[in-house]
């Protein structure tokens, strides 16, 4: 199963960006997200940024997948 997490992006160079949730740092393709600017969130699957979001909605994402883990 693959599972898509909210990343804050951190820093962008060309169409690669730094993204950090949880201590964590990855590295993510941004090809698919126009304008996007350091500080903002992203859904990232598979190593692609495929939507933006608020910061309020990868905060919700971030819970759910927390709860997720707790639960096992």
């Amino acid at each position: 199963m693959c599972l898509a997490v909210p990343l804050k992006i951190l820093s962008i160079e060309g169409k690669t960006a730094v993204g950090e949730a949880a201590g964590l740092r990855q590295a993510v393709r941004v090809d698919f997200i126009p304008d996007l600017q350091c500080g903002e969130y992203v859904m990232v699957h598979a190593g692609f940024a495929i939507q933006k979001l608020t910061e309020e909605q990868a905060r919700e994402n971030l819970e759910c997948i927390r709860e997720a883990v707790d639960a096992l």
